[in-house]
């Protein structure tokens, strides 16, 4: 078992029980093998972006609608912007700062707790923060831990270094994937030969819902299909929002 995750380790990345026909990820436009087998999308996240929390409720509304299973795992935009903090200004660097906190919980929790644990947490740490308006600190930290039926204990986490080793192990696993120049959500799921395919997003708000949400996720698989895809992209217009 991944001391980190909670999951098997015999579970690859971005794995499913087999390729579907015609060689892509999700055979017969199912989402998953093409015979019912769920896949198995690992998804890296930052607490703090609003972005990816769209996304992951989107992934949820995907879980419901197609044989999909999320592994959910922590990313740090500290950690991805430390090379850079030259460049960045002095508040974007306090706020990147602040961000090591609610991350370190996050990473406590998936090590010592598993990760439905972790998931629960995420849930309750997105509704206050993106749904609220709310900081993620320390009393915030505490009432999401509760909420998740966790110990309050790990609050603490927040101001410690005992779990930064953690959280880099985390966040390597996904940008060894990917690559450095994304950000979060990453989301790996099977690609060629069933070996996992990596991407920055996808970037959506508001989230699609009911089969629209399958249909992306549908998409998401097709272009991971295909041998040589890297990226496509426009620019945003909208902030993030769920309705």
């Amino acid at each position: 078992m991944d001391r980190l995750t909670g999951w098997e380790t015999g579970a690859p990345l971005g794995s499913t029980g087999g390729t579907g026909e015609g060689g892509a990820p999700g055979g017969g436009g199912d989402g998953g093998d093409g015979d019912g087998t769920p896949v198995t999308a690992d998804f890296w996240f930052d607490p703090g972006c609003p972005w990816a929390w769209v996304t992951s409720r989107w992934m949820k509304e995907v879980e419901s609608v197609r044989p999909v299973r999320v592994r959910w795992n922590v990313m740090s935009l500290t950690v991805l912007n430390e090379d850079r903090l030259g460049e960045l200004s002095e508040e974007h660097r306090e706020r990147l700062k602040r961000a090591w906190g609610p991350v370190r919980v996050c990473v406590a929790v998936a090590s010592d707790h598993g990760p439905e644990a972790l998931d629960r947490l995420y849930t309750e740490l997105g509704e206050r923060r993106h749904g609220e308006g709310r900081a993620l600190d320390g009393e915030t930290l505490r009432d999401a831990l509760k909420a998740a039926d966790l110990p309050l204990e790990l609050a603490g986490e927040a101001e410690s270094t005992a779990r930064d080793e953690e959280v880099r192990a985390s966040h390597g696993r996904g940008i060894g994937l990917v690559g450095q120049d994304v950000g979060t959500p990453v989301i790996a799921v099977p690609g060629p030969d069933d070996g996992p395919v990596a991407f920055f997003g996808p970037v959506v708000t508001p989230m699609p819902r009911g089969e629209a949400a399958g249909r992306l996720w549908d998409g998401v698989l097709l272009v991971a299909g295909t041998p040589g895809f890297y990226e496509l992209k426009r620019s945003r217009t909208e902030r993030p929002r769920i309705d």
